[in-house]
């Protein structure tokens, strides 16, 4: 969905109506259990004006160690883990590209909800972290093709240590999402599809910003 240079920019200002609606479904309430045997169809969401604005933000407060300031990644873990919660902005068109599953950490989904309900720099954790990173080297491990992350806040500034990595697994699925409500659970990586990775890898290159909101 495709929004104006200006209005995209503007949402750093925290201003105005919403700049984009959802496609489909909005995230179910924090508050709402689920029930797996009548999970939906998976909706595309796009992420509301307040996670834009945080994650243009933390651009501009980052733009020194940010190379390329083209393309961004914004995970929205206020969102449910069954959403396409992960998405990439092309800033100078001002329109969201594409959206994907992304898991999160098991410290921070404990009862394996959905929700990602608490975070953590500690190593250890096994929990997400909020707030900014720079993509690093690509390389190929344990899950196959990843790419390194550098935290850029206090908050996350362990990342580098603790392996939080970009990478593919294939507890995060379409099909799993459908029929059980929710997508598995990291130990605080950015986890996608495997069908996926290639091309996240490839449109979150290195020298970029990767902005986790919850």
């Amino acid at each position: 969905m495709k929004i104006s240079r200006r209005a995209f920019l503007g949402a750093s200002l925290a201003t105005g109506g919403a700049l984009i609606t959802p496609q489909t479904l909005a995230a179910p309430a924090r508050q709402l259990p689920l029930d797996p045997t009548s999970a939906p169809v998976v909706p595309t969401t796009t992420p509301p004006e307040g996670v834009l604005g945080e994650a243009l933000t933390a651009l501009e407060r980052h733009r020194d160690r940010i190379a390329f300031a083209d393309r961004i990644g914004i995970a929205d873990y206020t969102a449910h883990s069954r959403e396409y919660r992960f998405h990439i902005a092309d800033v100078e068109a001002g329109e969201i590209t594409k959206s994907y599953l992304v898991s999160h950490g098991r410290g921070s989904d404990p009862a394996n909800s959905g929700f990602a309900e608490r975070f953590s720099n500690v190593p250890g954790s096994n929990a997400s972290s909020r707030g900014s990173y720079l993509t690093g080297q690509a390389y190929v491990g344990k899950h196959g093709r990843s790419r390194r992350l550098h935290g850029l806040e206090p908050e996350n500034d362990r990342a580098f240590d603790r392996a939080i990595v970009i990478h593919g697994a294939s507890y995060v699925d379409e099909a799993m999402a459908r029929n059980t409500g929710r997508v598995g659970r990291s130990l605080g990586c950015f986890a996608f599809e495997q069908s996926e990775i290639g091309d996240v890898l490839e449109l979150l290159g290195e020298g970029r910003l990767l902005y986790a909101a919850a």
